[in-house]
């Protein structure tokens, strides 16, 4: 099975009580029954924004899943005594018009409170503005933008931009810089191609693995893009092919990084091809085939799989009947649906109703600080995660399998 696929875990006495006393009800489709304490509780909704359709919503399922089944478990729990905790699922089909439109619709239910998402950082740039209008804290699992936080010159005069906006993922500031040292140093690539899909996310994170790489020593000797709503690569592939690169490194996400790596392998261009998150999926290899063997993707944190503070997680995960696996951010988007939930022990304690709790949610929020299914969670002064872990994959077969796990320094 994929890895960041569900791991079997077997019909054990401790899946079953998981069962019972973590999750509730079954999550399966039914998304936003996230049980409850009773019904003379006041209710606080937690949004989630994310492709729940389309190309990506592998992705997406995965991190709405992974708050849902927090959200039942604090209910069941009774973490937040009068309150009943409800999931408000929103698609917004991976584009930042329909994801606008997503969070003003969430902005505009007096019961929200916050919201995890987006997945894609363009998406987020669409958002940010709403949700901060309405002063709903946004925790994002995915976004690795550094602009996001840290403003247009974070490199130079880093500025946050809106308070409300957490993450409990890295940034590409790091994960590109990560990318560039494991080939450079480890792999000893010295010459490499790159490719981005023109968007925020995949054109950031070429830009800062080849800032690293070329620090490094090392030389870039093609640089292309292409639209992501192509599927044929040929022309791309035609002018890479003649520099001879000794591997290529793509900026997007895996419904083009896929067929990329299966098109310019086809094309005699056999050489590993690297990319960011956007491409650590089950579904990046069901895309590329056979010959993606070898391929390579950074990710954040340690292997959720091989983490003894994952394994609960893990567990309740498949004892909830969930139909899609929680994939590469399903870990993150539970902890950043329980660093909500921490927030919101002090926001609601003594808030009449949720819509009164938005801005004591946000001022929580900078102050929550506990160990998570990924590590420890908490946000240095711009909503950063302050952890740094990152992991490299590779294809074996049909499945990524860890590489390399290191702390960026």
């Amino acid at each position: 099975m994929p890895q960041r696929s569900v791991v079997a875990v077997g019909a054990s006495l401790l899946v079953a009580s998981l069962a019972l006393a973590g999750c509730g009800t079954r999550g399966g489709e039914d998304e936003g029954d996230t049980g409850g304490a009773g019904s003379e509780n006041k209710v606080a909704k937690i949004g989630v924004i994310a492709p729940l359709s389309g190309d990506l919503a592998a992705l997406g399922k995965g991190i709405s899943n992974s708050v849902d089944l927090a959200l039942k478990q604090a209910n069941e729990s009774q973490a937040i005594p009068g309150w009943t905790l409800e999931l408000a699922a929103e698609d917004d089909q991976a584009t930042p018009d329909v994801g606008k439109n997503a969070a003003t619709k969430l902005a505009s239910d007096k019961d929200v409170v916050a919201v995890v998402g987006t997945l894609n950082s363009s998406v987020a740039q669409s958002v940010q503005p709403v949700l901060a209008a309405a002063n709903i804290t946004q925790v994002s699992p995915a976004n690795t933008n550094p602009a996001l936080t840290q403003g247009a010159n974070f490199a130079t005069a880093p500025e946050r931009t809106y308070p409300t906006y957490f993450r409990t993922c890295t940034t590409d500031s790091i994960q590109g810089p990560f990318a560039a040292r494991y080939l450079f140093e480890k792999a000893g690539i010295k010459e490499i191609a790159t490719v981005h899909d023109k968007k925020t996310y995949g054109q950031g994170l070429v830009d800062a693995f080849t800032q690293e790489y070329t620090k490094l020593g090392g030389k870039i000797v093609a640089a292309e893009t292409i639209n992501p709503d192509d599927d044929k690569y040929d022309a791309v592939i035609s002018k890479i092919k003649p520099s001879n690169p000794k591997a290529v490194y793509y900026g997007g996400e895996y419904p083009q990084a896929g067929p990329f790596s299966q098109q310019m392998k086809a094309a005699g261009l056999n050489v590993p091809l690297m990319g960011g998150d956007g491409i650590y999926s089950g579904e990046f290899i069901k895309l590329a085939g056979a010959t993606s063997n070898g391929d390579l993707a950074t990710a954040i944190g340690a292997p959720t799989e091989e983490l003894a503070s994952a394994k609960a997680f893990v567990e309740a995960y498949e004892a909830g009947g969930y139909a899609d696996p929680y994939e590469a951010y399903g870990a993150y988007s539970y902890d950043a649906a329980n660093a909500i939930i921490n927030a919101l022990k002090v926001s609601l304690a003594d808030a009449d109703s949720a819509e009164a709790a938005r801005q004591a949610t946000v001022e929580a929020m900078s102050k929550v600080s506990f160990d998570g299914v990924t590590g420890k969670v908490a946000f240095d002064e711009y909503g950063d995660t302050t952890s740094r872990v990152l992991t490299v994959y590779g294809v074996e077969g049909d499945a990524w399998k860890p590489v390399s796990t290191e702390e960026f320094k």
